[in-house]
């Protein structure tokens, strides 16, 4: 898929991850729709990289109207959807039975509706839109949705059983959401990502820094937030790429603690 003149959703894109795929996505001439609920960061994006490029809406991501609606601004703003990124989420560190009692029920659920439930919401929502475009090239592609799961998904530590289930679950969407979705057209991948510097790094003690930076095998250090978007507009432009979870990590594996 050529990216210019293409139209882009970016859950959590007005920070981290999302951030850095909004720039990537309008250095190839995209124009972007930013699904946050972080106005005030959007708007310096917005305030960087052009209001005619990028636009902002206040979402929430497990909402099904607060989706439903954002999708359909989209489509009315700039004409047409093409391509999904879900960054949005969160994390916990909780065990399933501790010191503390038993994992409270509603934290666990709390994780699961945001990180699962909210990428599946916008991806059906984003799916609907795609299938109406005509064709972008010769074999009948009409979109890319392009999930964000973790490492975590596969070899979760201590603390991280919510954060790992619902990760997992994006892992498992993949497959079965992109040969759902082959009628139209449309691809699903998925980005598996190790330890990425994102500003939650910035509040760690150095010796912590350097601990995690060690870990990794090769480069040992963090990954960066545009090494991640390099690889959505890579999904994005290469249309044989389909049903993929690919593991951007360093060759990290997750050890228990």
């Amino acid at each position: 898929m050529d990216l210019n003149g293409k139209v882009a959703i970016v859950t959590g894109g007005a920070s981290g991850l999302g951030r850095g795929t909004v720039e990537a996505y309008v250095a190839k001439g995209a124009r972007v729709a930013i699904f946050d609920m972080n106005e005030d960061n959007a708007n310096q994006v917005i305030g960087e990289l052009g209001a005619d490029n990028v636009a902002f809406w206040n979402v929430n991501v497990a909402d099904e109207d607060s989706v439903k609606d954002a999708v359909a601004g989209v489509v009315e703003k700039f004409g047409a959807l093409h391509i999904c990124n879900n960054y949005a989420g969160i994390g916990n560190a909780c065990k399933t039975y501790g010191k503390n009692g038993v994992f409270p029920l509603d934290q666990y659920k709390f994780v699961i509706d945001i990180n699962l439930v909210g990428t599946f919401n916008v991806s059906r929502f984003a799916a609907e839109a795609m299938s109406k475009n005509d064709p972008v090239n010769e074999d009948g592609g009409r979109g890319v949705i392009i999930n964000t799961a973790s490492v975590a998904g596969y070899e979760g530590q201590v603390g991280q059983v919510a954060y790992s289930a619902s990760k997992g679950g994006v892992i498992g969407m993949t497959v079965p959401m992109a040969r759902d979705l082959a009628s139209y057209g449309i691809r699903v991948n998925t980005i598996v990502p190790g330890l990425i510097h994102t500003p939650l790094f910035e509040s760690l003690p150095e010796q912590a820094y350097k601990s995690l930076e060690a870990s990794v095998c090769y480069p040992p250090r963090l990954g960066r937030p545009s090494e991640i978007a390099h690889l959505s507009v890579f999904i994005a432009e290469n249309d044989y790429l389909n049903a993929e979870c690919i593991r951007l990590d360093g060759a990290i594996r997750m050890q228990p603690r």
